[in-house]
């Protein structure tokens, strides 16, 4: 199986499937929430779609330049952007659509906490946790631990994004705990078992002496395991506070307390 091949069978597939649920849903007049309404959901797909190809494209360029993992050059095209084929793109655009559709069937059929006021507390707490995740990344890096090196890039890249996301609504995302963690379980543990599939055949492989070597039960890598995890939960979070409407008034004064908004501009 070529690495498009994959990619047609365990991305495109459901993908076209949840595109067909949705305008099901959309006859039947089945929509999102009005809680979920902020933005048009297919422009923050769509927006999720851009900032994920901008923010992976020089993290997985030094994967691959550093061999940390690498492609079979016989299963894929040729064409390259830098160390990585066009293929790999591709999977970020797909990835995307894919947790993006997921989580836009899911809102409807999922409800968020009825009751919900601004929390600070729950704010600063989350970043914190976050924060003591990422502090020893860069020392693993600095100090070139090599068997912890992917682990070490996976973290020190997703987690500042989780953790402005964080910043912003840690809150927001409580209120709406169950969709979020319903879009990042299921759509991950699917890419986990999709992963394996292709690293059994071979159209990658990670390199067993920059990883801790452990495995999940059916011998995902572990790194692999956290990456589709830590990319889910950052596709899930941004796409649910851009649609939140308690978003709208976080964003304000957000923007009044770093001077980007005087008061006489407030509605």
């Amino acid at each position: 199986m070529t690495y498009f091949g994959f990619l047609l069978r365990f991305l495109v597939v459901p993908i076209l499937a949840l595109l067909l649920a949705l305008i099901y849903d959309r006859r039947r007049r089945l929509s999102l929430p009005s809680s979920l309404r902020n933005l048009p959901a297919w422009a923050v797909v769509a927006l999720h779609v851009v900032v994920a190809v901008l923010y992976t494209f020089p993290w997985d360029n030094y994967l691959v330049a550093t061999r940390v993992w690498w492609y079979d050059p016989n299963l894929v095209t040729g064409i390259t952007l830098g160390w990585v084929p066009i293929e790999e793109y591709t999977f970020f655009v797909l990835q995307t659509l894919l947790t993006g559709l997921w989580l836009l069937w899911l809102a409807p059929r999922v409800e968020g906490a009825p009751d919900w006021a601004p929390d600070g507390q729950i704010r600063r707490l989350a970043v914190i946790v976050v924060g003591l995740l990422w502090l020893p990344t860069p020392f693993l890096l600095a100090a070139r631990m090599v068997p912890a090196t992917y682990l070490a890039l996976i973290l020190v890249w997703a987690l500042p994004p989780v953790a402005l996301q964080l910043v912003f609504g840690a809150d927001i995302l409580w209120r709406y705990r169950r969709l979020v963690t319903a879009a990042v379980l299921v759509s991950t543990v699917y890419l986990w078992l999709a992963d394996t599939v292709a690293i059994r055949l071979g159209i990658w492989t990670i390199s067993s002496q920059q990883t801790l070597g452990l495995n999940l039960p059916w011998g995902l890598p572990l790194e692999e395991a956290i990456f589709f995890l830590m990319t889910n939960v950052l596709i899930s979070f941004g796409i649910t506070l851009a649609l939140a409407e308690e978003s709208r008034t976080r964003l304000r004064l957000f923007r009044r307390a770093f001077g980007m908004q005087t008061d006489s501009a407030e509605p």
